[in-house]
């Protein structure tokens, strides 16, 4: 059986919703996709497509063999065009979009030297803290700090980002210092407004998980604003370490309930699932890793 044409033949029904379609844009025949899914599917000893006589569609086995088969397939294509273009000069437009705090405080000082590394490559970076679609947005490379929802999109973790609670000394001093994280809930709560979670905060110590759903006075988009509202004494917030790492040295921030933590989040790089991963894209992402992925330069 060739599995790599198996792969694709797979991937195309499913892309397509049809045998015949899947054919026409492969250039092959019907019967010959038909042959290819039906030996892949015999090879797995499980049936992967529900069929009609006009659609096709991915049972449950199906979808999931379908996002890892699309993974696969990316994978075995950047290898072929990194080796063919692996003498020629890097070069193009890449398109970039990345949330507002982690682009001004960390990825700045990276896409810089980014490009001094690759002069031809041509960076059009938009910072938001909207959760834009990155196919409908046209863009190359998506950078997402989140717990990420499934999706027909690749995600390639960067590393992870440790969080903090903490408030002002002045907010202590008047309202007391909780000691155990159902204390929160009678204080004020700065709250992200982003998260899969939503509003409730989920921290961990020895007594086991503690799920929070803290009393807001202020729920935001942006980390930074949480930051600087916390700094202001307007309550206690949950921040991204290399958001509050300032405040927390210079002493305009303490951090509480040190015997509890938070899940990290992760930095993750999401890309289309096209069949042919540019080298710019490869390049960037590679870069990333080395920047702030194990090995790398510290994120704290």
């Amino acid at each position: 059986m060739d599995k790599v044409n198996s792969l694709r033949a797979f991937v195309k029904v499913v892309e397509t919703g049809s045998f015949a379609e899947a054919g026409r844009q492969l250039r092959l025949s019907r019967s010959a996709i038909s042959k290819y899914v039906a030996e892949l599917e015999e090879s797995l000893g499980v049936r992967l497509l529900n069929r009609t006589t006009r659609h096709a569609s991915p049972n449950e086995n199906g979808q999931m063999y379908f996002e890892r088969a699309l993974a696969i397939l990316s994978e075995i294509d950047a290898a072929d065009q990194a080796v063919s273009q692996a003498q020629s000069t890097p070069s193009g437009l890449l398109r970039i979009n990345a949330p507002m705090s982690f682009g001004t405080l960390r990825l700045g000082p990276a896409i810089a030297e980014f490009m001094e590394r690759y002069p031809q490559i041509q960076l059009h970076l938009v910072l938001s803290d909207d959760l834009l679609d990155p196919v409908q947005s046209g863009f190359d490379v998506t950078l997402r700090i989140a717990e990420l929802e499934s999706s027909s999109l690749i995600a390639r973790k960067i590393m992870p980002i440790d969080r903090a609670v903490c408030a002002s000394p002045d907010y202590l001093t008047r309202h007391g210092t909780p000691a155990h994280p159902r204390d929160l809930r009678d204080h004020a709560s700065l709250t992200y407004g982003l998260l899969l979670t939503g509003n409730q905060w989920k921290l961990t110590g020895a007594d086991g998980d503690h799920w929070i759903q803290p009393v807001w006075s202020l729920c935001v988009n942006n980390a930074e604003v949480l930051r600087d509202a916390a700094i202001a004494g307007r309550g206690i917030a949950l921040l991204p370490n290399f958001i509050a790492d300032g405040a927390l040295q210079s002493g305009a921030l303490q951090t509480i309930l040190r015997d509890y933590h938070a899940p990290p989040l992760t930095l993750y790089a999401v890309y289309p699932s096209t069949r042919h991963l540019s080298v710019k894209v490869r390049l960037f992402i590679d870069f990333l890793v080395e920047r702030f992925g194990a090995g790398g330069r510290s994120t704290r």
